[in-house]
């Protein structure tokens, strides 16, 4: 009897990638088997569900970077510097995921539906983000202001610029990438910096 050859989850999401940018979320496991060369019970041995496999296969981490990092920065080191380097993190992030839900987007093709709105990938992303905010402020080092929106004025300007970094060439963006962050953190850091007695 003969042993199937040994595929790798990076040639299953090599294979789920293409198919679900091709088709949405609505592609067949099947079809994602056929195109790895594999059995579809061989996908579901590696994952769980065809959502896992699909955020997976778009580069989407089950949980966001976004949790260990504002763990580790919580409270140490100097907070402004820490926002940059944060910001820079996350405008990485979106250039990886948001090119890729653009073109699932643009070609009608169907998201895995949100069960739960209210937890969502973006919304716990602005959850955590928000927390992290909070906590900064209750330890004296941002000064009290709404942190909600914050975090949103700081996650939706980065989706912005990678948005424009994606619809024209990189020529027509008049500024670089930490040049913005640096001055994007400047502007909000004025309205958000601690008190000085």
């Amino acid at each position: 009897m003969a042993r199937t050859p040994k595929i790798t989850n990076e040639q299953i999401l090599d294979a789920a990638r293409e198919i679900f940018l091709q088709q949405g979320f609505g592609a067949s496991t099947l079809d994602i088997a056929q195109k790895a060369g594999i059995s579809e019970a061989s996908i579901f041995k590696r994952f769980t569900t065809k959502e896992e496999l699909f955020f997976a296969s778009m580069g989407i981490p089950e949980k966001s970077p976004l949790v260990k990092e504002l763990e580790a920065i919580s409270g140490k080191g100097n907070l402004k510097q820490n926002l940059i380097k944060l910001c820079l993190q996350i405008l990485e992030f979106n250039r990886q995921v948001v090119p890729r839900l653009m073109m699932l987007r643009s070609r009608g093709n169907a998201m895995p539906e949100m069960k739960n709105k209210r937890d969502s990938r973006p919304i716990r992303d602005l959850k955590v983000f928000t927390n992290f905010l909070e906590k900064e402020i209750e330890q004296g080092r941002l000064r009290p202001s709404d942190p909600q929106t914050i975090a949103m004025i700081l996650l939706g300007s980065l989706m912005n610029f990678v948005f424009l970094e994606q619809m024209h060439p990189l020529d027509d963006i008049p500024t670089n990438e930490l040049m913005f962050v640096e001055q994007l953190v400047d502007i909000v850091w004025e309205g958000i910096a601690p008190i000085q007695d």
